[in-house]
C-alpha cells in the first residue's frame, strides 16, 4: 500500500508539473536565416527572449539549403532568405504561408581581401579585370549557381564584363561565411560577400563596392512557414519593430519597410 501511494503521490506531482506555468511557458520557435544575418539576428533574438521569454533556436545556412531543408519535412517556423528566389521558391511549394512574407532587409556586395593584402583599391568598373589583381590566387564567393551572394557576384560580373576572365580563378563555397572565412585566413586572395559580412570580420578589408545597378536588388524576404506556432506572429511583428531596425541597421543592413514601434 506503501508503494502503491507513493506511486500515485509521483503521478500528481508529474501531471501537475506539466500543466505549471513553467511548463507552459517553455516555448520556442525555430527559425531557417541566411548565414549572413547571423551577427544581427543573434542579438534581435537575444532581446526577444529577454523580454517574450520565448527561446528562438536558429539554423544558419545558404538560403537554397534551407528552402530544400524545408521543403523536405524539416521542422522550421520562420524562414528568413538573402534573396527573393528563394522566398519565392518555398512558396511555389506550398511551404510558406504567403501573406505573412515581408521584404525586410537590404545589402550590399563588396570584393575584400585580407587585412594585410598588399591589395588596397579597386576599381569596380565595366571591363575592369578582376583576375589580374590576384595572379595565381583565389576569388572566394557561394555557390554561383544557387547560393544569393554567389549568384549577384556572377550577375554583377557578368554585366560589368568580368565573369569570364574571372571564373576559372573562383573558390565556390557553401555560404558566403564559409567564403568569407577564406579570405580572413588568407586561403583566397579576393572574395565577394555581403558588406554586412566584411563589417563582422576582423581579419579583412573592404577594398571594393559593387554598383547597386550591376545585379539585381539585394533583398531579405522572410516568412512563417505552413507549419509554425502561433507564436511566430508575434515573433514576425518584432521583426519588423524599431528596436529590431536598429540593430539590423547597426549591422550595416538596410531596413526596407517602415518600422512599428
Amino acid at each position: 500500500m506503501h508503494r502503491l501511494a507513493g506511486f500515485l503521490i509521483a503521478l500528481t506531482i508529474l501531471i501537475g508539473s506539466i500543466h505549471s506555468p513553467a511548463f507552459a511557458q517553455d516555448k520556442s520557435l525555430t527559425v531557417f536565416a541566411a548565414a549572413s544575418m547571423k551577427n544581427a539576428l543573434d542579438d534581435i533574438d537575444a532581446a526577444y527572449t529577454a523580454k517574450i521569454g520565448v527561446k528562438i533556436v536558429v539554423s544558419y545556412a545558404a538560403s537554397s539549403a534551407l528552402a530544400k531543408q524545408i521543403e523536405q519535412g524539416a521542422p522550421a517556423d520562420i524562414f528568413a532568405s538573402a534573396d527573393t528566389d528563394w522566398m519565392d521558391y518555398a512558396i511555389a511549394k506550398k511551404n510558406i504561408n504567403e501573406p505573412t512574407r515581408v521584404n525586410l532587409l537590404g545589402n550590399s556586395i563588396v570584393l575584400i581581401a585580407p587585412k594585410d593584402s598588399k591589395i588596397d583599391s579597386v576599381a569596380i568598373r565595366p571591363s575592369f579585370d578582376l583576375a589580374k589583381f590576384i595572379g595565381d590566387g583565389k576569388i572566394a564567393t557561394a555557390d554561383v549557381k544557387s547560393v544569393p551572394v554567389g549568384k549577384y557576384a556572377k550577375a554583377a560580373l557578368e554585366k560589368l564584363g568580368a565573369w569570364e576572365a574571372a571564373e576559372p580563378k573562383f573558390a565556390m563555397t557553401e555560404n558566403v561565411r564559409a567564403a568569407l572565412a577564406l579570405v580572413a585566413r588568407g586561403e583566397a586572395a579576393l572574395g565577394i560577400v555581403y558588406s554586412t559580412d566584411a563589417k563582422v570580420e576582423p581579419g579583412v578589408k573592404i577594398v571594393g563596392t559593387f554598383p547597386a545597378d550591376s545585379h539585381p536588388a539585394i533583398i531579405y524576404p522572410v516568412a512563417a512557414t505552413t507549419t509554425a506556432k502561433a507564436e511566430t506572429a508575434d515573433y514576425l511583428a518584432f521583426l519588423r519593430s524599431s528596436a529590431a531596425k536598429a540593430i539590423f541597421e547597426k549591422y550595416g543592413f538596410k531596413f526596407l519597410i517602415s518600422p512599428t514601434t
